[in-house]
């Protein structure tokens, strides 16, 4: 099973916009979601602060700011 995490921070919409995506997908396809606030970690705030929604597949960054859900999905299923 994949692991899919999103790096995101509260109040955002275009992070909000992409984990409504993921989600949407996530019953027909097998994996895993995790969502990471950022907020208050400088540590991660460093390393994605202006690139969130992040989102990773199994701990590599696959994309940022929006979902392809058709890229996404193909993504996960090979």
């Amino acid at each position: 099973m994949k692991k899919v995490t999103v790096y995101s921070r509260t109040g955002c919409h275009l992070c909000e916009i992409a984990i409504d995506l993921i989600k949407s997908v996530k019953q027909e396809n097998n994996f895993s979601l995790e969502i990471k606030l950022i907020d208050n970690n400088s540590e991660l705030e460093k390393e994605y602060g202006e690139q969130v929604p992040v989102i990773l597949i199994d701990e590599k960054v696959h994309d940022y700011w929006r979902v392809d859900l058709t890229r996404f999905t193909k993504a996960i299923n090979s």
